[in-house]
């Protein structure tokens, strides 16, 4: 593990990493979503913008394609090796570097401008994260931020997930569904930035619910490193459980699940 993540988001680090290319897909399914967070982030040409939790690149991209100078940052290694991949076939100048966002390693005020897309809401400490976010954006520059809700349909497919899970450590860890919460992102960046808040929803489409299993446990890092941990049996289990969530879903060309977030845009103090 590289000294730019801190020890205790080593393990995290592993999990999102477990997806590596094939997690490209998993963005691609977040498209919509992804575009309505740049249109609030209103990127202009020559602008310094990180994106934060980069993952394969997918927002960063769409960014660099508004002439934006952008950084991505991540902490899975593979992660970022299939983004810098990407951007070049698609000959964007994108520079990605492997990083913490509880530790970004920047200077002060270094962006004008900073976008994450369900990324920084699944930071292990959000207090230290939120701090980074203020801290890397200069006075009178943007964050733009999207977060699943916590009663979505996105929680409830970690809700499936959660009973495979080895117990939490006691304390548990803060639910990165809190971020899900106007009130709850007011308290962690309302001092740094003014805020506004948008609700949106985005629409994940597969042939069928066997299809979104084969997409999450191949490309999405938690449910990948759930399902390899299991055994045989317990595994089959998972599998009918979270077909049976986006079976639900159904239409008659295969599943549309409606999985509402909120856009938080914030203007830095």
């Amino acid at each position: 593990m590289s000294d730019a993540i801190q020890p205790h988001n080593a393990k995290p680090a592993r999990i999102w990493n477990a997806g590596g290319a094939r997690y490209n897909e998993i963005s691609r399914g977040i498209a919509d979503s992804i575009a309505h967070c740049v249109l609030r982030l209103d990127p202009k040409p020559g602008e310094r913008v990180l994106d934060l939790a980069t993952g394969t690149g997918w927002t960063s991209r769409v960014v660099a394609r508004c002439g934006a100078q952008v950084t991505g940052v991540d902490l899975g290694a593979d992660l970022i090796a299939f983004a810098a991949e990407q951007a070049r076939a698609e000959s964007l100048d994108i520079a990605y570097r492997l990083g913490d966002a509880e530790a970004l390693p920047f200077a002060d005020g270094a962006f004008d401008a900073v976008v994450s897309t369900f990324g920084v809401m699944f930071a292990s400490r959000p207090e230290a994260a939120a701090a980074e976010l203020a801290r890397v954006c200069r006075r009178g520059g943007r964050i733009a931020l999207t977060t699943w809700t916590p009663d979505g349909a996105v929680f409830r497919m970690f809700s499936v997930m959660k009973p495979y899970l080895p117990p939490p450590s006691d304390p548990a860890p803060p639910s990165p569904f809190d971020w899900g919460d106007p009130e709850r992102i007011t308290g962690l960046l309302g001092r740094d930035f003014e805020l506004a808040f948008e609700s949106g929803t985005s629409f994940f489409r597969e042939p069928s619910a066997e299809a979104a299993w084969e997409r999450f446990v191949t490309g999405y890092g938690p449910t990948k490193v759930l399902a390899d941990s299991l055994d045989e049996a317990r595994r089959a289990d998972l599998r009918r459980d979270f077909i049976a969530l986006h079976a639900q879903y159904a239409t008659p060309l295969g599943i549309c699940v409606p999985r509402a977030y909120w856009v938080t845009r914030g203007i830095r103090r």
